[in-house]
């Protein structure tokens, strides 16, 4: 049995949600063209029959402009530092720029394995690829260079087995039945907050939140009540839409990947809530034990 702590580190939008995803084989981190959408320390377990992979997903690691930005970029170093492997994962398809560069002087601190993962190599031809490798492998001492693609899932599980050979730990930390750390409430509100965040794109700030108030298990349904909470009354408006048609699409979408979940019928009520300032939101957050 071996086993190991890995965090995927990385600039935002380099696929680190949907790599998650893809190794797990279900949707354990939200995915958004939005920077910073990951803004909770997300571990996804991954079990077979001679393994257990605790992966960490992180937020994007950037050069911040605001006080969020500084917290995020916080957890994502925290976290790095805990773990057994760190995976580097890059988007293949975009230019080498000084946001790469701020993350390799991130990496000049760290003393463990750090794989890099060229992401998204689906957009690129062979050459290009190489080009790449070749690029990145003059700029750090990688323990290795994975090219893959992780939203077709290509050379995933080759992946997997170049991680193994890093492993040492023979510990089991988790049941083989624990998929991830977080609460249920937790999943279900990022279902939502994903939802709200692809639908308005650009006119609402990733900076939203979604609350799960309550889930009623019945026998053969779930109903749940859940509410996103934002910061101004027109950005309220924006989530409700004309006619409520904007919640009425989040909320059908939500309730999909809900279902898809716990293989139930879901009953989903969402509310929208304004909390006009970070210390009232967070006072907020606290009293519906969003810290879960």
């Amino acid at each position: 049995m071996k086993s190991g702590f890995i965090s995927l580190v990385g600039r935002p939008n380099a696929g680190k949600s949907t790599l998650l995803n893809s190794i797990m084989k279900r949707k354990v981190a939200i995915v958004s063209d939005k920077p910073q959408t990951t803004r909770n320390i997300i571990q996804g377990i991954y079990n077979d029959d001679d393994t257990q992979m605790i992966f960490v997903d992180t937020p994007g690691i950037h050069k911040p402009k605001h006080k969020l930005g500084q917290i995020l970029n916080k957890e994502a170093y925290s976290s790095a530092m805990d773990v057994d492997i760190i995976l580097y994962v890059v988007d293949a398809s975009s230019e080498f720029g000084r946001g790469d560069q701020f993350v390799i002087n991130f990496l000049n601190d760290v003393n463990k394995p750090v794989i890099l993962v060229l992401n998204k190599i689906d957009k690129l031809n062979q050459e290009e690829i190489l080009k790449k490798i070749s690029l990145y492998k003059d700029l750090y001492e990688f323990s290795e260079i994975v090219p893959i693609s992780a939203l077709k899932e290509k050379s995933v599980n080759y992946l997997i087995d170049v991680i193994k050979k890093y492993l040492k730990d023979s510990i089991k930390y988790f049941d083989d039945d624990t998929y991830t750390n977080v609460s249920l409430k937790f999943l279900i509100s990022e279902y939502i907050r994903e939802k709200a965040l692809m639908l308005t794109y650009e006119e609402v700030p990733h900076s939203i939140t979604c609350i799960t108030d309550s889930i009623e298990d019945n026998t053969n349904n779930l109903s749940i009540s859940a509410t996103i909470v934002v910061d101004r009354e027109n950005l309220k408006k924006i989530i409700i839409g004309k006619n409520g048609e904007m919640i009425k699409k989040i909320g059908i979408m939500a309730r999909r990947d809900i279902e898809a979940l716990l293989g139930k019928k879901v009953y989903l009520d969402l509310f929208v809530k304004v909390v006009p300032n970070w210390k009232d939101k967070e006072q907020f957050l606290n009293e519906n034990g969003f810290s879960e």
